[in-house]
């Protein structure tokens, strides 16, 4: 009797040990669970993402690039319509002007004074647009985007630019035409303090300025020019002809400085219409370099455009990829966690039932 009783008594402690290890392990899995149902994630560690540690470690990198560089195009996109914005304006002030000109002939000499009016009030408009700013940005500032490239623009015609500009026009009679405009081309060009209507940044060479053309990242070791400069054409355009400074900006500014500072006093003069030629001849070539400028942009705009959904397609894939070795099923997840909690409580049932055994139910 005593045998039979120590052999039940030692089979039922083994069991009891067994079921709360059994247990202690149901209890485990219900945590995981439980914290996967919570995160979404197979394991907020990457100890726990077993093999797919190694797909989250070489993905996640990439991915990241991949947003910011989408991140770069998208802060891009503003100042560059602005830009553009600003551009259309700017081309159309040089075509009416150079539309305006043709009218100087011999029997209008009454407009001149009409026409050159309307160009100091045009160059006052220029020195603003070329101010133009997006939030706090300017956007024909080049790497100096916190400072107006034409300070003080409502005084341009104050200027020493304007002012130079107007007393060469001013001795048209005596220098005549071919002199003049060597003097007003001259003073265009100048970066000289006192001459030069931009700040100091960009009173600076051509070249230097192009050199610092903002752009962005787009990809590894890539990136694109999206703004244009103030004083400057940018590195992929030229101004052409017989009388540019090499900037339309500038030779923009000058045709203005110099309609601006003519008068109808001096229409009989024999240097007049030869610098009328010249003026307009520059702001032909000024239309033509705009428009190859702003295209240029433009397609800059549409070619960042592609290139943002290429991205966007690009992360979309590698976070899937991510996301298999990351995320939990949600749904098998929800069906195995109500599934362990049903064992646990039966783990739990058979356990108490187990620690209510005693000798005293075995004996007669």
């Amino acid at each position: 009797m005593s045998g039979t009783i120590t052999g039940t008594g030692q089979s039922s402690a083994g069991w009891l040990s067994s079921l709360i290890s059994n247990a202690a392990n149901v209890r485990q899995q219900l945590q995981t669970l439980t914290n996967q149902e919570s995160t979404g994630l197979i394991s907020t560690t990457y100890a726990g993402l077993g093999s797919g540690a190694a797909v989250s470690l070489d993905l996640s990198p990439e991915i990241a690039n991949l947003q910011t560089w989408q991140t770069n195009i998208n802060q891009a996109t503003g100042p560059m319509q602005v830009t553009q914005t600003a551009m259309t304006q700017l081309q159309s002030i040089a075509q009416s002007f150079y539309s305006q000109l043709q009218t100087i002939d011999g029997t209008q000499s009454s407009s001149v004074d009409t026409i050159a009016a309307s160009a100091r009030s045009a160059l006052q408009q220029v020195a603003g647009l070329l101010d133009t700013t997006d939030g706090n940005t300017y956007v024909f500032g080049g790497a100096d985007t916190t400072n107006p490239p034409v300070p003080n623009p409502d005084q341009i015609l104050s200027s020493g630019f304007a002012t130079q500009i107007a007393g060469e026009v001013g001795n048209l009679a005596t220098n005549g035409a071919a002199v003049t405009a060597a003097a007003t081309l001259a003073t265009a060009q100048s970066n000289a303090t006192g001459t030069s209507p931009f700040s100091l940044y960009m009173s600076q060479a051509a070249p230097a300025l192009q050199a610092d053309t903002p752009v962005v990242q787009v990809g590894q070791g890539q990136t694109v020019q999206v703004g244009l400069l103030a004083s400057a054409n940018s590195s992929a355009v030229t101004s052409t002809g017989t009388s540019t400074t090499g900037s339309y900006m500038r030779d923009l500014m000058r045709a203005l400085a110099t309609i601006g500072s003519m008068s109808s006093a001096q229409f009989s003069t024999s240097g007049f219409q030869g610098l009328v030629q010249d003026t307009s001849a520059s702001l032909q070539g000024v239309g033509t370099a705009m428009a190859n400028d702003a295209g240029v942009l433009g397609n800059t705009q549409t070619a960042l455009t592609a290139t943002q959904t290429q991205l966007s397609d690009a992360a979309t894939a590698l976070t899937t990829q991510v996301g298999a070795a990351q995320n939990v099923d949600l749904a098998q997840t929800l069906s195995d966690l109500t599934l362990v909690q049903t064992q646990m409580q039966a783990s739990y049932q058979v356990i108490a039932g187990m620690s209510a055994l005693s000798l005293v139910k075995f004996l007669p």
